[in-house]
């Protein structure tokens, strides 16, 4: 495929994946895209930038991305290893455009200059005219690049950033580069945000790649004593059930105070397949433990139906049923609910969704934010006409 078509020929396979197409083709002249790995983010945007490069509106792309050894953490910069960075760099692009673009047109683009991969590291002092610059795995830079990147545009340039800043972000919830960035963008007037999520992973494979990860996150949690003990005992009631983890609820209820009979003192996480067998037949093996430990429990087997998550914690019992959407945005989980549903969402002084924002952080480590359905209101809006 000609390089000059390639962004016309990749289509979007999700709504996220066609936003971010329109973004690119926008004029904003900054474009940031955060979500899942598998979401397309760093496909889309190499291709706009070779495209747009081939058809003259610039004279180069500028890719720029941090390249680290995921096993050690250790980072490979141009400085400390040159030739194993521009071979990583170099297969990495090869790797997102296999299937769309041949490995000679890549090769002539790099020697012709008009693609040109830049270390991060290296960016001081460096100015970019006529230039799509696409700064890649934002997540792993720190914000100082960020902002160093912004300066280095020159005339008729353009900066798309793209980065997940949840399930590979190497710092602390919020204070990645990725997060930083799309906080630093929605404060732009020539820049548009696109959020993608679990519902926009169309590479084979990658849906289950994200959920080991939220197991793997799950798993590594240091478990309390509280939580020990219910884990200790499920262990003798339910030897044949894979617990992924166990989080105690009880400081959080207590601090929120929450008093509802619907939300548990202790939710328990299990492998998808083993619900079954950590409540047993007639949930005599949950009752068991509960009876041992003293807690109201609830068990839960890890899926990518995140809302369920709601459904088995929240004082509501019935709030789930009017969550119109929930998925992954920025670093935290956007929860849509139905027009007029808001307050049983919240609870009173926001009770309700600060007690469930604790459970998620406790669990995977991000917030939940809680928006009304624009459809909802658009319905009421045009009932009243």
């Amino acid at each position: 495929m000609a390089l000059e078509e390639l962004f016309d020929k990749i289509a979007p396979k999700s709504p996220g994946q066609e936003e971010l197409k329109k973004a690119l083709l926008s004029d904003k002249d900054l474009v940031g895209v955060f979500g899942p790995t598998g979401t397309g983010k760093s496909l889309f945007a190499i291709a706009y930038g070779l495209t747009a490069v081939y058809r003259g509106k610039y004279r180069r792309l500028v890719l720029s991305r941090p390249i680290i050894d995921v096993v050690s953490g250790r980072e490979i910069t141009l400085f400390s290893e040159p030739e194993t960075y521009f071979k990583h760099a170099s297969e990495y692009l090869r790797d997102i455009l296999a299937g769309f673009a041949d490995v000679k047109a890549l090769e002539d683009a790099i020697s012709s200059g008009k693609l040109i991969l830049a270390d991060p590291h290296f960016l001081r002092g460096r100015t970019f005219d006529d230039s799509v610059i696409v700064l890649d795995d934002a997540q792993s830079v720190p914000a100082e690049t960020i902002v160093e990147i912004v300066t280095r545009m020159g005339r008729n340039s353009r900066l798309i950033i793209a980065g997940d800043p949840i399930f590979q972000r190497t710092a602390e919830l919020g204070r990645d580069g990725a997060t930083l960035a799309r906080e630093i963008l929605f404060g732009e007037e020539t820049a548009v945000v696109v959020d993608l999520g679990v519902k926009d992973i169309v590479r084979p494979g990658a849906r289950r790649g994200v959920k080991l990860l939220l197991e793997l996150q799950m798993r590594k949690r240091v478990l309390d004593e509280v939580e020990k003990k219910v884990k200790d005992t499920a262990k003798v009631y339910a030897a044949d059930a894979d617990i992924i983890t166990v989080a105690n609820l009880t400081e959080a209820k207590k601090r929120w105070e929450i008093t509802s009979e619907h939300a548990p003192d202790v939710l328990i996480v299990v492998k998808e397949g083993h619900l079954g067998r950590i409540i047993g037949v007639g949930g005599e093996r949950i009752q068991s433990i509960e009876k041992e430990v003293g807690l109201k429990l609830r068990a839960i087997q890890l899926t990518l139906d995140l809302k369920e998550f709601i459904r088995a914690v929240h004082p509501v019992a019935w709030i789930h049923k009017h969550i119109v959407d929930f998925d992954f945005a920025g670093n935290s989980l956007k929860l849509t609910v139905a027009r007029g549903h808001m307050g049983p969402m919240l609870g009173q002084k926001g009770s309700y969704i600060r007690f469930l924002n604790d459970v998620m952080e406790k669990l995977i480590g991000v917030e939940v934010n809680v928006v009304e359905s624009e459809e909802e209101v658009e319905k009421a809006r045009r009932r009243r006409r």
